[in-house]
């Protein structure tokens, strides 16, 4: 079974945390999509945390892992805290298979959703 991890930083507004389950659930009714399960996960200030979120995939019956790190630059979370917190689950769950995606920033088609959020130029 392969399940989606959903990472985003968290934060001490609840409404701002809401936003990510929300997405979460979208991605999830996605037509497209091809998880068994969208699971939302935040590095701080909200639950579940990284860890907490892969014992949820595990829980569910997950063997495979997508982490996709909703974040817009390869800061210090990015690039050290996810893959750090993703050895320990490696660690706790070696017959689970863990894929890193990139973060959001780095991803192909970002400029045109940009462009398209913006909206026309008036």
């Amino acid at each position: 079974m392969k399940v989606l991890l959903l990472i985003a930083h968290g934060s001490r507004r609840e409404t701002a945390n809401q936003e990510v389950l929300e997405l979460a659930e979208r991605i999830q009714q996605h037509d497209a999509n091809e998880y068994a399960a969208v699971v939302p996960a935040f590095l701080e200030f909200a639950q579940p945390d990284i860890g907490g979120g892969i014992d949820d995939c595990v829980k569910m019956g997950a063997k495979e892992i997508t982490v996709v790190p909703y974040f817009l630059s390869l800061g210090a979370h990015v690039e050290r805290d996810i893959p750090g917190a993703l050895d320990i689950a490696s660690a706790r769950y070696p017959e689970i298979k863990l894929h890193l995606k990139r973060h959001f920033g780095a991803t192909e088609g970002l400029v045109e959703f940009v462009i398209n959020c913006a909206g026309p130029v008036s």
